[in-house]
Order: C-alpha cells, then sequence, then structure tokens
C-alpha cells in the first residue's frame, strides 16, 4: 500500500523540484497533499507560475500520525526564510519537521531541505546532500557533496538537479 506524503513548499517554490515530486507521486498513486509555508494557498514558482497549495502549514501541525512521509520542496527558501523566520507560517513549519521527524516519518527534500531539517534539529549524525551554497552552515548533520543522499529515513538531494538521482529509490520506498 503506497504512502501518504505532506508536501511543503515556500512561496515562492522552485518549480522544477516540486512537479518532479508530485508528478512521480501522482504517476506511482502515491497519495499526497501540497501544504503552502504561508498564510494563504495562493502560491508562485520562482518562474512565477501561480497555484494554489491544498491547505497552509498551520493546518498540518499536529497531523503527522496521518503521513508517513514529509517532503521539502525548495524554491527561495533561504532568503524568504531568513526574512520572515519569527513568522506564524515559519514557525509552523520548523514545528512540523520536528513533529515529523520526532515519529520516524521519512524526511525527503532538495536543496536547502537538509538546512531546514538542520535548523528544526533533526539532523544529528545524518549524512545530508544540499546546495553547495549552504553546505558550510551544517553542524549536527554531515554535509557531503554527493548529489543525493539516503541516511535512515532521510532522503536528501543536492539540488533540483540532480533530484531525478534520488527520485527512484524515494518511490521505491514509498511504494511499499
Amino acid at each position: 500500500m503506497a504512502k501518504r506524503v505532506a508536501v511543503l513548499a515556500v512561496n515562492p517554490v522552485n518549480g522544477l523540484g516540486l512537479f518532479q515530486y508530485l508528478e512521480s507521486f501522482y504517476e506511482n498513486q502515491i497519495i499526497y497533499r501540497v501544504y503552502a509555508v504561508a498564510e494563504t494557498t495562493d502560491m508562485r514558482t520562482n518562474s512565477g507560475i501561480r497555484f494554489y497549495a491544498d491547505d497552509v502549514i498551520e493546518n498540518l501541525k499536529g497531523h503527522a500520525h496521518e503521513y508517513d512521509a514529509l517532503v521539502f520542496s525548495c524554491g527561495d527558501a533561504i532568503p524568504v526564510f531568513g526574512e520572515h523566520a519569527s513568522e506564524a507560517p515559519y514557525v509552523a513549519m520548523m514545528q512540523v519537521i520536528k513533529e515529523f521527524a520526532e515519529k520516524g516519518k521519512l524526511m525527503a527534500g532538495h536543496c536547502a531541505a537538509a538546512l531546514m531539517f538542520e535548523i528544526a534539529g533533526v539532523t544529528e549524525g545524518k549524512r545530508l546532500a544540499l546546495h553547495p551554497m549552504v553546505k558550510s552552515a551544517i553542524s549536527k548533520g554531515i554535509a557531503t557533496d554527493a548529489e543525493y543522499e539516503i541516511d535512515g529515513n532521510f532522503f536528501t538531494a543536492q539540488c533540483e538537479h540532480t533530484l531525478p538521482s534520488m527520485m527512484p529509490q524515494l518511490i521505491e520506498v514509498l511504494k511499499k
């Protein structure tokens, strides 16, 4: 039986990364819901494409038990996070990441996902692939130069261009 996945999308989100996840999940009958890390479901990709998420991050708090995995789909995550880290959607995002990790859920993402996991305090000793520009910010996890890393329940890819290398393994686990 396929797993259920909560997908976090910052606003703006990298469409190339987000749609790789969503199309792969759809094609493999993996159930997912997209949660906007924002106060509304009105979203845009980095390239300006407008779409609507299924719900907002605030409504995912306390619902980790309903899902098997959490996917962080990057975009302008670091600049946006840096400007808005104390605002409710970003505080909720950190709470949700921590909640999912503490329940042993599969944690996946690309680009700055590993950094978001690190900031949430859930990467201790985990091998992590992430964008080279944020690699030095990892202190509890183990940042690598690999295209992707799979370490226990953590699946991380360096960027949206290396995400296709990781997707077959992620899909395989989610289909079990």
